[in-house]
């Protein structure tokens, strides 16, 4: 047994060994009057149950038996004594993180042993009867579960957000599902977030004209950060407070995805589809409402580091590696260095070219390469396409014989179009990872994408990133169809989890399970020839 599946174990027996009588008189103590009980006792005691309360319910999402209301039930319970008794909102964060700790080690630990739910189930009417919680009943649908705002969201509906018959769902109505965008609409960013937008948008109506899902159309609004996180928790307040969307689709942006995300978790809204690999969208075990269709970067990254060193036989100390000049930048870099030493264990360290966020100023990458010209022969690239068209100019300029790499995230078929601009030269032979299959295809996938795109945005050309919006929409409105006309977010998320060997005919199987909110770990390789054209590479 290695030592997180021990300590996941230990979690969970020391919080279910708790005597749960314990448990009602620690919280009659937190929600006590300042007179019996001190307000920096009440946290102490708080503090010290959180953990254990977080394991009991973390243990319990995993059993079909135990419902998701009565665990959402126990959550909401427990995060009301937080705040009576949290004396500040940096008490309050503390303590709602030990609870997000005991959950995870909880769903852990039951993960990673044999599942015994006739025991969590006592266990858990137990938390409930201590803490003053009668006990609902059971249900058999799959169960996760992430612990909620600590400020409740605004439940006001506007005129026009009036919920279907017998619900109160936000942004679902009789007629219609909405849905909310935040991505780049301006900047030299703003084709990332038109393209995926087309490609949901192509998704949707192709839907619609079908006759909608359970009789509603389903409509995208989209708001623009520019690819700049400041920006973020705006757009997503203004999709969901004004407009009051359902749920979140195709946010385009790592550093924006940092901000999005919690925003949306925080109030339980599902956060689907962003246009990112980044790792703060694939936690172990995963967030309940955050679900990803596309291969993380580190599967990217991996790809491309194994393609130069396996079968270009490059060492890692020949490789520069164009990123922005973040915390995203760095924790790139920072994979880059982990899969060199996968595919090279004693290959040396690769050079870090930056770039600001935002900018297509290479001046400050092209000094530190201009030095180190004899010695690099070839550039991982993680950046969008003007600041990655721009590194190719310059650096070709320096050396033409420099291998260029880039990760889908680049926007293929926008970087295609600014490289073309130059000239043959700078396109023949420039890489990228994909998440989807070449555009360029015939398999029953790519066919119904170019359809569906030439009958609701004709003159659009086909490209890589409103592929992966169209995918990733039909993915969700398979999980919706599934769902059927009582729609809320938790089923939903019951909807996604169920979904197994998902054929869309893309080449590869979709997949999503309790454990798994990634559908897809498939990289395909491409490359541009001097037309421009993407061909497609193996990376093997």
């Amino acid at each position: 047994m290695n030592d997180t599946s021990q300590q996941s174990r230990i979690a969970v027996r020391g919080a279910t060994a708790l005597t749960f009588g314990s448990l009602a008189i620690a919280c009659a103590l937190a929600l006590a009057p300042s007179a019996v009980a001190a307000p920096g006792d009440k946290a102490a005691v708080v503090r010290t149950l959180a953990g254990r309360i977080g394991a009991v319910v973390g243990a319990a999402s995993s059993c079909q038996n135990i419902g998701r209301t009565r665990i959402q039930t126990v959550v909401d319970k427990f995060s009301m004594v937080i705040k009576e008794a949290a004396a500040n909102e940096q008490d309050r964060a503390g303590i709602a993180q030990l609870l997000d700790r005991g959950i995870a080690d909880g769903r852990r630990a039951m993960s990673n042993a044999q599942t015994d739910c006739s025991m969590t189930e006592r266990q858990f009417a137990d938390l409930e009867q201590s803490i003053g919680v009668g006990a609902a009943t059971s249900s058999a649908s799959p169960v996760s579960v992430t612990p909620p705002a600590l400020s409740p969201p605004p439940t006001t509906q506007s005129v026009d957000s009036r919920p279907s018959s017998g619900t109160n769902v936000r942004g679902v109505t009789d007629r219609e599902i909405r849905f909310g965008m935040v991505g780049a609409f301006s900047g030299p960013s703003k084709e990332l977030g038109r393209q995926m937008k087309l490609g949901i948008d192509a998704a949707f109506a192709q839907a619609n004209d079908a006759g909608g899902v359970a009789g509603r159309m389903l409509r995208l609004i989209a708001a623009d950060d520019g690819y700049e996180p400041s920006r973020t928790a705006a757009a997503m307040a203004q999709l969901y407070d004004k407009d009051q969307v359902f749920c979140y689709i195709g946010n385009v942006g790592t550093p924006t995805a940092a901000i999005a995300a919690p925003y949306a978790l925080e109030r339980r809204a599902l956060f689907f589809g962003a246009f990112t690999g980044t790792p703060v969208l694939r936690h172990d075990p995963p967030d309940l409402y955050v679900f990803n269709y596309r291969a993380s970067i580190a599967e990217e990254l991996d790809a491309s580091a194994r393609y130069l060193i396996k079968v270009q036989r490059l060492q890692p100390r020949q490789i520069a590696v164009f990123s922005q000049d973040d915390a995203f930048g760095e924790a790139a870099y920072g994979g880059v260095v982990k899969a060199m030493r996968l595919n090279s264990p004693n290959g040396g360290i690769a050079l870090r070219l930056r770039y600001k966020r935002g900018t297509i100023d290479v001046t400050e990458a092209m000094a530190a390469l201009a030095p180190q010209k004899a010695n690099i022969k070839a550039v991982l690239i993680i950046g969008t396409y003007r600041a990655a068209a721009k590194l190719i100019e310059k650096a070709h300029d320096i050396n033409p014989g420099l291998i260029y790499t880039n990760i889908s995230f680049v926007g293929s078929t926008e970087l295609a179009e600014e490289l073309k601009l130059l000239g043959p030269q700078y396109t023949n032979g420039v890489i990228v990872t994909q998440v989807v299959p070449a555009v360029d295809g015939y398999s029953s996938a790519i066919l119904e994408y170019k359809s569906a795109l030439n009958k609701y945005s004709p003159g659009e050309a086909p490209g890589y990133v409103s592929l992966e919006g169209y995918i990733q929409a039909n993915v969700l409105i398979q999980a919706l169809r599934q769902t059927g006309p009582q729609l809320d977010t938790e089923k939903l998320v019951d909807s996604l989890e169920s979904i197994r060997g998902l054929d869309m005919g893309l080449g590869t199987l979709l997949s999503f399970g309790r454990a798994e909110h990634q559908a897809s770990h498939k990289v395909w390789g491409t490359m541009l020839d001097q037309s421009g054209r993407y061909q497609a590479i193996d990376f093997d």
